[in-house]
């Protein structure tokens, strides 16, 4: 049998942009995993381009669950968000991949690894990190208090209605992003079913 080669995300990349429409298909495919992942009640904590591989015919494998726990669900009260609880103040994650609630050591949802997913899906797009600094602590310090810059001056071939899904992605409140990978889904099957080929006249 022929042996499958896979790449990691961040060799495919090579720190310049994915086309968009490529981009789009990996970060559904991305989304697709954590999804199910979620639905098992598994948070990953640690997704970031290190962890993505691309196989030689175009899949996507998320790998290294080292940091994913069973998400306790919520019982007394079922409109709450299942978290994750760790000690209190413990970090665990990669900078410039991790939520803001991560980074303050709070119990953590399926909505840290959405954050994650706009990391990785506005380097797709840039080439460039969304959250960087001289060092880790500055890196945290940006995730923590700074907006990425604008996508579309990194990448002007991007989509306004991409921007729109990783900027909700990347919200500093997990209230205020994705509520869950599903609806990371159907927001970018709508920007992948717009951005199709134009009929011919």
């Amino acid at each position: 049998a022929q042996k499958v080669i896979c790449k990691q995300l961040v060799h495919q990349m090579g720190g310049a942009p994915v086309p968009p429409r490529k981009a789009v298909e990996y970060a559904l495919q991305i989304v697709h995993g954590v999804a199910a992942a979620h639905q098992k009640g598994v948070v990953h904590r640690d997704l970031k381009p290190e962890n993505v591989f691309i196989t030689v015919d175009g899949r996507v494998k998320i790998l290294d669950f080292g940091l994913a726990k069973l998400m306790e669900s919520v019982r007394h009260d079922a409109s709450r968000a299942t978290v994750l609880n760790t000690d209190p103040g413990t970090v665990l994650g990669t900078a410039g991949y991790m939520a803001p609630e991560q980074l303050r050591g709070e119990p953590v949802d399926q909505r840290s690894d959405i954050f994650s997913l706009g990391a990785i899906a506005y380097e797709m797009v840039s080439g460039e990190r969304a959250f960087k600094g001289k060092s880790a602590v500055e890196t945290m310090s940006a995730i923590l208090k700074e907006d990425p810059p604008d996508l579309h001056a990194k990448a002007s071939m991007t989509s306004p209605a991409i921007e729109r899904v990783i900027r909700r992605c990347l919200e500093k409140n997990p209230a205020e992003r994705f509520q869950s990978a599903r609806d990371v889904t159907f927001a970018l099957d709508a920007v992948s079913n717009a951005s199709g080929p134009s009929p011919k006249p």
